[in-house]
Formats: C-alpha cells, sequence, structure tokens
C-alpha cells in the first residue's frame, strides 16, 4: 500500500497466560516474572507480566498484516516498557507513520502499545523498507557499539564488562510457532521463494525472535532471573537466515546502582562472525533472585 504522513493504524490483541508459557518454551526466556506466579507474587508486579518481545511481536505483525503490509523489512526498532501488561489484558496497539523517504524506500513509524486504562505498555519507533525493497539490510550502526561511563564498576554479583552467551539454530518450526502464536505472517519468514526474489539466500528469522535472544541471556543468565526490560533499541545490519548458527552475546556497560539500574550492549552474529542484531538494554534489578 502507499504509505502517507499521518496515516493511523490500530488493532487490539490479548495474551494470556498460556501465550506467555509459549513464548517463554520458544526462546528459552523463562525469567519468572513471566511464567512463575509465586515468584512474580513477590516482586513489584504482583503477578506474571509479558516477555517485552512477546510485546515487540504484535508491532510486527500490524506491520505485516496492517502497514506496510506483507513483506516489510525492519530495520530498526526502539521501545520503553513504561507499565507491566498483564494476562488476559486487551491492549491496543497503534501504528502512526511520521515519515516516508521515498527515495530510500523507507519509513519512519511510531510504534505505541496502549492498557485499556490508556496508559503505555510500550512506546517506540521503527524504521522500516516498503515492501519489495530488494536493497539488502543497512549495515552496521556504530553508534550502538559507543563507550559510555558508569557509576559504579561492582553492583550486586554484576560488574562492568561481564558477559553472557548463547548459540541458537532456529529452524521453520520455530518460525511456525511464532507465527502461530504471534500473528505475524510476513512471508520474509514464511515462503523460500518469496525471500529469494528480494534477493535473499532463504527465509530469514523475525526480529521478535532474534532479539528474544537477548531476552533470554539477560532473563535467564546477565542479570538473571527476575531482570525487568525498560528500554531497548535493536538495529538489524544484516539477514539472520534459518537453519543457521547465531551467536548472541550482551555485556555489561553502565551499573548505576542507587537506582538498580544496569545498561548492557548485545550483538547478534552469524555462523560467519558477520553481525545480524545490534542492541542496547536498560533493565532494571531490583526483584533479581538471589
Amino acid at each position: 500500500m502507499a504509505l502517507g504522513v499521518g496515516h493511523v493504524e490500530t488493532f487490539k490483541h490479548c495474551f494470556t497466560q498460556d501465550s506467555f508459557d509459549r513464548f517463554a518454551a520458544l526462546t528459552g526466556d523463562n525469567n519468572p516474572i513471566h511464567v512463575d506466579p509465586e515468584f512474580s507474587a513477590r516482586s513489584r508486579f504482583g503477578k506474571t507480566v509479558a516477555h517485552g518481545m512477546l510485546l515487540y511481536s504484535t508491532i510486527c505483525r500490524a506491520l505485516s498484516t496492517r502497514v506496510p503490509g506483507p513483506g516489510f523489512l525492519q530495520v530498526k526498532q526502539n521501545m520503553m516498557f513504561q507499565n507491566p501488561t498483564y494476562p488476559d489484558t486487551e491492549i491496543s496497539v497503534n501504528l502512526k507513520i511520521k515519515d516516508v523517504q521515498a527515495a530510500k524506500h523507507s519509513a519512519d513509524i511510531s510504534t505505541v502499545i496502549l492498557l485499556p486504562d490508556g496508559k503505555p505498555a510500550c512506546e517506540g519507533r521503527t524504521v522500516i523498507y516498503v515492501p519489495g525493497w530488494a536493497g539488502g539490510f543497512p549495515g552496521i550502526d556504530d553508534r550502538l557499539a559507543a563507550v559510555v561511563d558508569s557509576e559504579a564498576q561492582n553492583f550486586k554479583h554484576l560488574e562492568i564488562g561481564q558477559t553472557a552467551a548463547e548459540k541458537r539454530i532456529f529452524t521453520a518450526d520455530d518460525l511456525a510457532e511464532y507465527a502461530d502464536l504471534t500473528g505475524d505472517t510476513n512471508p520474509l519468514f514464511q515462503d523460500t521463494n518469496f525471500s529469494n526474489q528480494l534477493g535473499f539466500a532463504g527465509c530469514i528469522i523475525p526480529g521478535p525472535l532474534l532479539s528474544g535472544m537477548f531476552s533470554n541471556l539477560l532473563g535467564t543468565k546477565l542479570p538473571g532471573r527476575g531482570t525487568n526490560w525498560l528500554k531497548q533499541n535493536l538495529h538489524f545490519p544484516a539477514p539472520a537466515y534459518v537453519n543457521d548458527e547465531i551467536t548472541a552475546r550482551v555485556e555489561i556497560t553502565r551499573l548505576r546502582p542507587q537506582k538498580d539500574l544496569v545498561n548492557l550492549r548485545g550483538t547478534c552474529s552469524n555462523s560467519g562472525g558477520e553481525l545480524v542484531c545490534q542492541g542496547q538494554s536498560l533493565v532494571l534489578v531490583r526483584d533479581l533472585e538471589s
């Protein structure tokens, strides 16, 4: 469809605890704030809350089924998670086109997820290439590797430069489960012939699954169980393919003990060492498991 500045798309969705459990099984992110009602009852939330990347998947669903439509290619997404999304809560996903660069075949789109009381669950922006774009991905963003100052070198069991990593091979079955769970049916993730026509070697991995590797590391390893995601910036410099081994890594870059905040840098690379995702995370560690 033609993209016009100011165009708005909205749809509603409701996740259940089963949705949280399925996403945890798909990504490996078994952070107890998402899947353990007893643990969550002792946290600041009082009960389980949705994964940030599960919320992100509803943005991608809106992009692939509403505007700009099937075949869009996402290259950037930033998100601020402001209020928790509990099971059986109807959310409103709102997209608004902020800018269109016709010569670059790209658009800048506001992405907002609202709770029933009008409070934001997640606010952010995305940059996408329009469906049919055959120019590939944009390459590395050096700004996401910038060095930052830290208020402390050590805090709890955490320290500057500390890292965690994991490897994962996503299969066609994983992408089928992702599509069934989220409703994000972008043919770039499902149709090899479609992907080939745009110059890709095969189906590519959806952003929420790729960045879900960060979610798994943050919520289960570093900082660990009980971590609460507050902000995430993502950039996709190159395609990540199904059946290729992806290595995700997070590194602590800043500690703020007075506010229980931790900043981390994240990367995902393919089996050839090429970066396929860059990230910056801000998390709250107030409810971190001992």
